[in-house]
């Protein structure tokens, strides 16, 4: 991290319409090592919000390293933040569920037929692609599972984008059903909540296909009840897929909460301080379509 400085100095401020202000040992944050009296006084002015100010006679001013207080007027040095991504690429035929084709991916117009088009020099691909929507990391909104429920298009952005988000862990304590013990020590409410079985190690291979974690039904009506604002899930389906029902699905999808399955890479994440996005195209009357899912550390 950069060297930060403050500035600390007296000074005597003087108004225009009568009156003074006195300051001993005034500490300010400083944008370098180096700060002139009247660079001071203005800091001084800017960060006390003074008004109808004569004049500013600074004394004893000096440098002194150290962080950043937060002055008014002064930027605060931030790290740079870091980006996750949490999704899987798609790729030609890839099988992302049993049953489910791969996508096709074509040109619509190749970079070679491009140059009949254009000038010399000058050529572009359109390209074309074929998927079920369930393919790679991919959100559910409400319309997946019920015929009257919010679309893509309805689904505001503040459930899908820069949502505060906490991991639950499960990965390697043997657990397949991940039910509401395991997540009454979070809070969740308003966040993304992201559960972490580590079973996105098996992406690719037949055992992805194959006794999958998941959630259960009690875990959802918890989550439901704690007004969580998103669920997601590195594993082949958020509910068990050994019988014909679907409680997981239908209770959060029934109150408004996406669904995000397929997550790749939360070992990455912290526990919490971090903010996820997951958006979809905005497409009426679909319920759910890939996502460029990441993490903003």
């Amino acid at each position: 991290m950069t060297e930060q400085w403050r500035v600390e100095f007296d000074a005597e401020v003087t108004f225009r319409n009568g009156g003074s202000l006195s300051v001993q040992g005034f500490r300010l944050d400083s944008p370098g090592p180096e700060l002139s009296d009247a660079e001071t006084g203005e800091s001084l002015v800017r960060h006390l919000g003074l008004l109808m100010v004569g004049e500013v006679a600074v004394a004893n001013r000096r440098m002194i390293a150290e962080p950043h207080k937060g002055s008014r007027g002064v930027e605060v040095a931030r790290p740079a933040a870091r980006l996750v991504d949490l999704s899987h690429p798609i790729r030609e035929g890839m099988i992302t569920y049993p049953g489910v084709p791969g996508p096709e991916i074509s040109d619509h117009l190749s970079r070679e037929a491009s140059r009949s088009v254009y000038g010399p020099g000058t050529e572009f691909n359109i390209g074309r692609i074929t998927l079920v929507a369930n393919t790679g990391t991919y959100v559910d909104s409400p319309f997946h599972r019920y015929q009257n429920g919010t679309d893509l298009a309805g689904l505001p952005l503040e459930r899908l984008a820069d949502l505060d988000a906490v991991v639950v862990r499960v990965a390697g304590d043997g657990r397949r059903a991940v039910d509401r013990a395991a997540l009454l020590p979070f809070d969740v409410t308003g966040k993304a909540v992201l559960v972490h079985t580590g079973f996105d190690a098996n992406w690719g291979t037949d055992a992805y296909f194959r006794d999958h974690p998941h959630l259960t039904a009690d875990a959802a009506d918890w989550l439901v009840s704690q007004g969580a604002a998103l669920v997601g899930i590195d594993s082949l389906n958020i509910d068990a897929t050994d019988g014909p029902h679907r409680p997981v699905h239908t209770t959060l999808l029934a109150a408004g909460i996406p669904v995000v399955e397929h997550l790749r890479g939360l070992e990455q994440l912290p526990a919490s301080g971090f903010r996820f996005h997951a958006v979809p195209p905005p497409v009426v009357d679909f319920g759910t379509f890939p996502v460029r899912a990441y993490a903003v550390l």
